[in-house]
Protein backbone atom coordinates (compact mmCIF):
# COMPACT_ATOMS: atom_id res chain seq x y z
CA UNK A 1 0.00 0.00 0.00
CA UNK A 2 1.49 3.76 -0.69
CA UNK A 3 0.30 6.71 0.59
CA UNK A 4 0.65 10.20 -1.10
CA UNK A 5 0.17 12.80 1.93
CA UNK A 6 2.02 16.17 2.21
CA UNK A 7 4.98 15.81 3.60
CA UNK A 8 4.88 16.61 7.12
CA UNK A 9 8.11 17.20 8.96
CA UNK A 10 8.61 17.19 12.69
CA UNK A 11 11.82 17.05 14.59
CA UNK A 12 12.63 14.38 16.85
CA UNK A 13 12.50 15.05 20.90
CA UNK A 14 16.13 14.38 21.53
CA UNK A 15 16.67 13.91 25.35
CA UNK A 16 18.98 11.44 27.10
CA UNK A 17 18.02 8.39 27.67
CA UNK A 18 17.86 6.07 30.67
CA UNK A 19 18.42 2.62 31.10
CA UNK A 20 17.29 0.35 33.87
CA UNK A 21 18.58 -3.34 33.87
CA UNK A 22 19.56 -6.35 36.56
CA UNK A 23 22.58 -5.19 37.91
CA UNK A 24 25.13 -7.26 40.82
CA UNK A 25 25.17 -5.56 44.63
CA UNK A 26 28.41 -4.73 45.44
CA UNK A 27 29.79 -4.87 41.79
CA UNK A 28 28.49 -1.21 40.78
CA UNK A 29 32.20 -0.08 39.48
CA UNK A 30 32.87 -3.20 37.80
CA UNK A 31 30.64 -3.29 34.46
CA UNK A 32 29.48 -6.90 33.36
CA UNK A 33 30.24 -7.36 29.57
CA UNK A 34 27.49 -9.74 27.85
CA UNK A 35 29.53 -11.32 25.04
CA UNK A 36 25.89 -11.37 23.41
CA UNK A 37 25.69 -7.56 22.91
CA UNK A 38 29.12 -7.39 22.33
CA UNK A 39 28.95 -9.25 19.40
CA UNK A 40 29.03 -7.67 16.09
CA UNK A 41 25.55 -7.80 14.16
CA UNK A 42 24.89 -8.48 10.67
CA UNK A 43 22.63 -5.09 9.91
CA UNK A 44 20.20 -3.43 11.26
CA UNK A 45 16.33 -3.97 9.37
CA UNK A 46 13.65 -1.54 10.62
CA UNK A 47 9.96 -2.44 8.86
CA UNK A 48 7.45 0.28 8.67
CA UNK A 49 3.74 -1.47 8.93
CA UNK A 50 0.33 -1.10 10.25
CA UNK A 51 -2.29 -3.90 11.45
CA UNK A 52 -4.47 -1.63 9.51
CA UNK A 53 -2.57 -3.13 6.03
CA UNK A 54 -3.63 -6.41 4.94
CA UNK A 55 -0.31 -6.63 2.57
CA UNK A 56 1.66 -5.90 5.58
CA UNK A 57 0.53 -9.48 7.36
CA UNK A 58 3.35 -11.52 5.22
CA UNK A 59 6.30 -8.86 6.36
CA UNK A 60 5.17 -8.97 9.96
CA UNK A 61 5.20 -12.94 9.99
CA UNK A 62 8.70 -12.97 8.22
CA UNK A 63 9.66 -9.33 10.74
CA UNK A 64 9.02 -12.21 13.84
CA UNK A 65 11.67 -14.53 12.58
CA UNK A 66 13.90 -11.89 12.47
CA UNK A 67 13.30 -10.48 15.43
CA UNK A 68 14.44 -14.02 17.11
CA UNK A 69 17.65 -13.81 14.91
CA UNK A 70 21.03 -12.46 17.38
CA UNK A 71 22.64 -11.06 14.25
CA UNK A 72 19.57 -8.91 13.06
CA UNK A 73 18.64 -5.81 15.10
CA UNK A 74 15.10 -6.05 13.87
CA UNK A 75 12.62 -2.57 14.73
CA UNK A 76 9.09 -2.35 14.23
CA UNK A 77 7.63 0.92 13.48
CA UNK A 78 4.01 1.30 13.16
CA UNK A 79 2.63 3.93 11.43
CA UNK A 80 -0.64 5.82 11.76
CA UNK A 81 -1.55 6.73 8.02
CA UNK A 82 -4.36 3.55 7.51
CA UNK A 83 -6.29 4.49 10.77
CA UNK A 84 -8.41 5.29 8.51
CA UNK A 85 -9.65 2.11 7.06
CA UNK A 86 -11.61 1.61 10.31
CA UNK A 87 -9.09 0.22 12.74
CA UNK A 88 -6.35 2.08 14.79
CA UNK A 89 -2.94 0.65 15.11
CA UNK A 90 -2.67 -0.43 18.20
CA UNK A 91 0.82 0.11 18.31
CA UNK A 92 1.13 3.00 16.16
CA UNK A 93 2.98 6.71 17.07
CA UNK A 94 3.33 9.81 15.11
CA UNK A 95 6.81 10.05 15.81
CA UNK A 96 7.27 6.39 13.57
CA UNK A 97 5.36 8.08 10.93
CA UNK A 98 7.45 11.10 10.94
CA UNK A 99 10.88 8.86 10.62
CA UNK A 100 9.33 6.87 7.67
CA UNK A 101 8.71 10.41 5.84
CA UNK A 102 12.13 11.18 6.67
CA UNK A 103 13.73 8.45 5.10
CA UNK A 104 11.61 9.21 2.25
CA UNK A 105 12.96 12.45 1.76
CA UNK A 106 16.52 10.79 2.65
CA UNK A 107 16.08 8.67 -0.66
CA UNK A 108 14.44 11.00 -2.08
CA UNK A 109 11.46 9.32 -2.73
CA UNK A 110 8.33 10.66 -3.40
CA UNK A 111 5.74 8.64 -1.11
CA UNK A 112 5.83 6.29 1.59
CA UNK A 113 4.54 2.49 1.81
CA UNK A 114 4.05 -0.20 3.75
CA UNK A 115 5.21 -3.19 4.52
CA UNK A 116 8.59 -1.16 3.80
CA UNK A 117 11.78 -2.34 5.57
CA UNK A 118 15.01 -0.12 5.84
CA UNK A 119 18.06 -1.78 5.84
CA UNK A 120 21.51 -0.07 7.61
CA UNK A 121 19.63 3.32 7.30
CA UNK A 122 21.24 2.96 3.79
CA UNK A 123 18.11 1.62 1.39
CA UNK A 124 15.02 0.01 0.89
CA UNK A 125 13.09 -2.97 -0.25
CA UNK A 126 9.45 -4.60 0.15
CA UNK A 127 9.28 -5.89 3.77
CA UNK A 128 7.50 -8.71 3.08
CA UNK A 129 10.09 -10.31 0.34
CA UNK A 130 12.15 -12.23 2.02
CA UNK A 131 15.21 -12.69 -0.70
CA UNK A 132 15.08 -8.62 -1.08
CA UNK A 133 15.73 -8.55 2.45
CA UNK A 134 18.14 -11.27 3.22
CA UNK A 135 19.72 -10.06 -0.37
CA UNK A 136 20.13 -6.32 0.43
CA UNK A 137 21.96 -7.30 3.91
CA UNK A 138 24.32 -9.69 2.47
CA UNK A 139 25.58 -7.16 -0.42
CA UNK A 140 25.93 -4.67 2.42
CA UNK A 141 28.31 -6.57 4.61
CA UNK A 142 30.51 -7.86 1.62
CA UNK A 143 30.65 -4.06 0.26
CA UNK A 144 31.63 -2.51 3.79
CA UNK A 145 28.26 -1.06 3.77
CA UNK A 146 27.11 -3.46 7.00
CA UNK A 147 28.03 -2.81 10.79
CA UNK A 148 31.44 -0.70 10.14
CA UNK A 149 31.99 0.66 14.20
CA UNK A 150 31.84 -2.18 16.69
CA UNK A 151 28.89 -1.10 19.68
CA UNK A 152 29.31 -3.18 23.37
CA UNK A 153 27.34 -2.85 25.70
CA UNK A 154 28.11 -3.30 29.37
CA UNK A 155 25.85 -3.31 32.75
CA UNK A 156 26.58 -2.05 36.43
CA UNK A 157 24.21 -2.00 39.50
CA UNK A 158 23.28 1.34 38.35
CA UNK A 159 24.06 2.47 34.59
CA UNK A 160 24.59 1.10 31.33
CA UNK A 161 27.69 1.62 29.61
CA UNK A 162 27.97 1.98 25.39
CA UNK A 163 31.19 1.74 24.42
CA UNK A 164 31.40 3.18 20.50
CA UNK A 165 34.25 1.90 18.95
CA UNK A 166 36.90 3.82 16.77
CA UNK A 167 35.93 3.97 12.72
CA UNK A 168 39.82 4.71 11.71
CA UNK A 169 39.39 6.55 8.28
CA UNK A 170 35.61 6.25 8.14
CA UNK A 171 32.99 8.57 8.66
CA UNK A 172 33.49 10.90 11.39
CA UNK A 173 30.02 11.75 12.70
CA UNK A 174 26.69 9.88 14.10
CA UNK A 175 24.14 10.53 16.50
CA UNK A 176 23.94 7.58 19.35
CA UNK A 177 20.63 7.03 19.03
CA UNK A 178 18.40 4.75 21.41
CA UNK A 179 15.26 3.22 20.16
CA UNK A 180 12.82 1.74 22.93
CA UNK A 181 11.04 -1.72 21.84
CA UNK A 182 7.98 -3.40 23.34
CA UNK A 183 8.27 -7.28 23.79
CA UNK A 184 6.07 -9.34 21.94
CA UNK A 185 2.40 -8.98 22.14
CA UNK A 186 -0.59 -10.67 20.07
CA UNK A 187 -3.43 -8.38 19.20
CA UNK A 188 -6.62 -9.27 17.82
CA UNK A 189 -7.50 -6.71 14.76
CA UNK A 190 -11.24 -5.86 14.78
CA UNK A 191 -12.14 -3.63 12.20
CA UNK A 192 -10.45 -3.33 9.03
CA UNK A 193 -8.73 -4.96 6.28
CA UNK A 194 -7.74 -7.53 8.49
CA UNK A 195 -10.94 -8.25 10.72
CA UNK A 196 -10.72 -10.87 12.73
CA UNK A 197 -6.99 -11.76 12.12
CA UNK A 198 -5.06 -11.78 15.18
CA UNK A 199 -1.08 -11.31 14.97
CA UNK A 200 1.99 -11.26 17.67
CA UNK A 201 4.00 -8.43 16.78
CA UNK A 202 7.61 -8.30 18.15
CA UNK A 203 9.66 -5.22 18.59
CA UNK A 204 6.98 -2.71 18.39
CA UNK A 205 9.07 0.81 18.72
CA UNK A 206 7.71 2.76 21.78
CA UNK A 207 10.12 5.84 21.87
CA UNK A 208 13.08 7.21 20.30
CA UNK A 209 15.78 9.44 22.01
CA UNK A 210 19.37 10.58 21.66
CA UNK A 211 22.42 9.89 23.73
CA UNK A 212 24.87 11.73 22.25
CA UNK A 213 27.59 12.48 19.08
CA UNK A 214 29.95 10.49 18.24
CA UNK A 215 33.31 11.46 16.25
CA UNK A 216 34.98 9.07 14.74
CA UNK A 217 36.64 7.76 17.50
CA UNK A 218 36.22 5.37 20.31
CA UNK A 219 34.10 6.56 23.19
CA UNK A 220 32.22 5.85 25.95
CA UNK A 221 28.66 7.15 26.81
CA UNK A 222 26.97 5.73 30.50
CA UNK A 223 23.23 5.73 30.87
CA UNK A 224 20.76 5.84 34.66
CA UNK A 225 18.85 2.77 34.94
CA UNK A 226 15.53 3.23 35.41
CA UNK A 227 12.71 2.98 32.60
CA UNK A 228 13.72 0.03 30.49
CA UNK A 229 12.79 -2.26 33.10
CA UNK A 230 8.95 -1.14 32.22
CA UNK A 231 10.34 -2.01 27.74
CA UNK A 232 10.59 -5.31 26.04
CA UNK A 233 14.61 -3.87 25.47
CA UNK A 234 16.47 -1.13 23.43
CA UNK A 235 18.58 -0.67 20.62
CA UNK A 236 21.60 1.55 19.92
CA UNK A 237 22.02 2.82 16.71
CA UNK A 238 25.45 4.54 15.58
CA UNK A 239 23.61 6.92 12.66
CA UNK A 240 25.11 9.38 10.47
CA UNK A 241 22.56 12.19 10.15
CA UNK A 242 23.14 14.83 7.22
CA UNK A 243 23.30 18.23 7.16
CA UNK A 244 19.98 19.04 6.65
CA UNK A 245 18.91 16.87 9.64
CA UNK A 246 17.00 13.54 8.20
CA UNK A 247 19.00 10.22 8.78
CA UNK A 248 21.51 8.85 7.15
CA UNK A 249 23.81 5.35 7.08
CA UNK A 250 23.76 3.31 10.28
CA UNK A 251 27.34 2.32 11.36
CA UNK A 252 27.08 0.38 14.54
CA UNK A 253 24.79 -1.00 16.46
CA UNK A 254 23.90 -3.50 19.57
CA UNK A 255 20.49 -4.82 20.97
CA UNK A 256 19.73 -5.34 24.22
CA UNK A 257 17.03 -6.79 25.71
CA UNK A 258 14.96 -6.65 29.25
CA UNK A 259 17.61 -8.90 31.78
Amino acid sequence: MTSRRPLRLAVFALALSVFAGAGLAGEADKPQADKSLADQPLGVVELFTSQGCNSCLPADEFFAELATKENIVALAYHVDYWDYLGWKDTLSRKENTERQYEYMRAFGSRSVYTPQAVINGRSHVNGANRKEVDGALARMEKSGDGMRVSINVSRTSDRVIIDAGDAGTGPSDAHVVIVYFDPPQTIKIGKGENTGRSMTYWNAVSGIQTAGMWHGKAQRYELPMSVISKKGGCAVLLQSVGKDGLPGPILGAALIHKP
